[in-house]
């Protein structure tokens, strides 16, 4: 983006430049120099504006993250420089290894080989996260009262999150909300080491809510791998508009690193309105490089730290909210999921 000068002779916008504000794409592989196009208006001379980015993935190395410009109508511009390699388009490279249907995506309490899991390994609640809801399954609080947290439909699996009649209690902790869960750690054919997810969605768009499909290492957290996240507990949040990727990496139930994006993608890329149909949102984990995709194109890209690694996935609507958790829906609706094996 610009900004005005701070020098003798201040550039200012829309008289001496034309102000910007938009995406610089580095994929790895790409030369580290781009050019970004400022039109001058006014060339008054020696008068400065800056050029900076705002902001770079977290691991990223930015440097210098801005420019003093000096206003020269007279002056050729700089030669574009633009080369870089195409986004790719998501094309599974492994077998069909699992595919979601009525007949294949099965749940219950502890899960095994033939249903995922309502809890998560380590059980139904997440408070190092100050989640405030608890992850129901219907069957194990049919007498609560509860709303059914998991139902098929025409439309696909809707995955219910709820504000509680009646508050539930979990490791001696009362919930007011009810969160929702599928977990693959004890069923294995839905794990792969390298390969594919692809999950086809839509998200809610409930303040409060924080669905997300992501992907644990067998061995243990972490290592983890967020293919999206929606951070709809944060007021900033716009599930439409935006979506985050991330890596965990550590051992040991101990995180060392975290790196990844939070990005506004239809600013970026044109996709969105991620709650009003459904999308799909998928990673390529490889040996060199894990991709994501949004709608079969690359958004993302990141150096594998986790190689060698076995996965299996998680989908879920936490919830993260002590207010009256109504507005809009908190509903997450999954039409598809693909998993390939490489």
């Amino acid at each position: 983006m610009t900004e005005d000068g701070t020098g003798l002779v201040r550039g200012v916008a829309g008289v001496n430049y034309q102000p910007i504000y938009k995406s610089v794409i580095f994929r790895p592989g790409d030369p580290l120099t781009k050019t970004v196009e400022v039109p001058i208006i006014l060339g008054v001379p020696q008068a400065d504006f800056i050029v900076r980015f705002v902001e770079a993935p977290w691991g990223g190395k930015m440097g210098t993250d801005r420019a003093h410009v000096q206003c020269d109508f007279q002056k050729e511009a700089t030669p574009a420089q633009t080369a870089g390699r195409e986004a790719r388009t998501f094309t599974p490279s492994g077998t069909l290894q699992w595919r979601m249907s009525r007949e294949t995506l099965k749940w219950s309490d502890a899960g095994h080989d033939k249903a995922w899991s309502t809890k998560l390994p380590n059980g139904r609640s997440q408070p190092g996260n100050q989640e405030t809801g608890i992850y129901l399954d219907g069957w194990v609080y049919r007498d609560a009262g509860i709303e059914a947290p998991l139902r098929y439909t025409d439309e696909g699996l809707v995955m219910h999150s709820q504000k509680l009649k009646q508050p539930l209690e979990w490791d001696g902790v009362a919930y007011d909300y009810g969160a929702v869960v599928l977990s693959g750690h004890n069923t294995k054919p839905v794990q792969i080491g390298y390969g594919q997810y692809e999950f086809t969605a839509q998200m809610p768009d409930r303040r409060g809510s924080w669905p997300a499909f992501w992907l644990i290492s067998t061995a243990g957290w972490p290592p983890e791998i967020d293919i999206y996240e929606g951070f709809g507990f944060e007021s900033w949040w716009d599930f439409d508009r935006y979506t985050a990727n991330t890596l965990h990496g550590g051992a040991n139930i101990t995180r060392t690193f975290q790196q990844g994006i939070f990005m506004n993608t239809d600013e970026v890329y044109g996709i969105g309105g991620f709650t009003k149909g459904f999308h799909s949102f998928a990673v390529d984990i490889q040996p060199d490089y894990i991709t994501w995709f949004i709608d079969g194109k690359e958004t993302y890209q990141a150096v594998n730290p986790f190689a060698g690694f076995r996965w299996y996935p998680i989908m879920n609507v936490a919830v993260k909210t002590s207010g009256d958790y109504a507005d809009g829906s908190g509903d997450m609706i999954v039409k598809d999921i693909k998993i390939y094996s490489d």
